[in-house]
């Protein structure tokens, strides 16, 4: 089975978009647009030899790098921040001592979560916390 240009570009641009798929990187989706634009420029016969179509695939990444990481960071920062509000304030057991300044587990809602220390002592299994914050999936939880 034999493929065009439009194809491979095609499927360039569908790996990059899986690839940004399991990355926190925000990098590969750039590529993925100069890949997919690459192949419909590439469809259309407006890109006919393959040196212009790596520079066109090379000058729509970058351009849509530079012009549109800043935007897409910031609504993906907008939408992270939520957190998980509703733990504040609730209380949870420790299963597995909580190292001076470092990760432990604690027992909430049916399952085991990473959970840091506030005020970085440790605090050993068995104990009762509250959770104070969260960062990410970490709770931070002091010591009741």
């Amino acid at each position: 089975m034999d493929l065009s240009l439009p194809q491979i570009w095609l499927i360039v641009g569908l790996v990059m978009l899986l690839a940004e798929l399991v990355s926190i990187l925000l990098v590969f989706v750039f590529f993925a647009i100069g890949a997919l634009t690459t192949s419909l420029l590439t469809l259309l016969g407006v890109l006919p030899t393959t040196e212009s179509q790596i520079l066109a695939f090379s000058a729509v990444s970058l351009v849509s790098l530079l012009v549109l990481r800043k935007h897409a960071r910031r609504l993906l920062d907008r939408t992270g921040d939520t957190g998980y509000t509703e733990f504040i304030g609730e209380t949870a057991m420790v299963i597995k001592d909580i190292p001076l300044n470092g990760e432990g587990k604690i027992y909430y809602r049916g399952a085991e979560w990473k959970a840091l220390a506030s005020n970085q002592n440790s605090i050993p299994a068995g104990s009762k916390v509250v959770i104070k914050r969260t960062e990410g999936i970490v709770l931070i939880v002091e010591e009741s």
